[in-house]
């Protein structure tokens, strides 16, 4: 597996709203989109920031073990799936997940405990 970067970061945050605000006006990232209690930003080079309140959708154990979860950018997310299926000390967190437009992500646990994703964006 060859990691291209992060891509993503997701906090987890008692409240939105001021994050939204601070992302937003102090930052200056765009909005991507948003729904109940997630908000997800764009950088100007599309890496993304998602603020995860306490009643968004959270993946099943994302935020247990820390409140912020970074994900690695992969080019072939079937093939970097594989290899941490195969890795010592990791367990996969549920099915790569898709959405809308072809990007898709994977959530895992590092042999620290902590909670990381792989995540493939087609327009990198």
């Amino acid at each position: 597996m060859r990691v291209l970067g992060i891509s993503w970061l997701g906090l987890a945050v008692d409240d939105v709203a001021p994050m939204r605000a601070f992302a937003r006006e102090t930052l200056g990232l765009d909005l991507d989109h948003e729904r109940e209690d997630l908000v997800a930003l764009r950088f100007p080079n599309g890496d993304r920031l998602e603020l995860f309140g306490p009643r968004g959708p959270r993946a099943p154990g994302q935020f247990d073990a820390n409140e912020v979860v970074a994900g690695f950018v992969v080019d072939d997310i079937a093939l970097a799936r594989d290899e941490l299926a195969a890795a010592e000390g990791v367990e996969l967190l549920g099915e790569i997940q898709t959405m809308e437009g072809g990007h898709a992500w994977q959530h895992f646990r590092a042999p620290d405990g902590r909670v990381y994703e792989l995540n493939y964006d087609p327009a990198r």
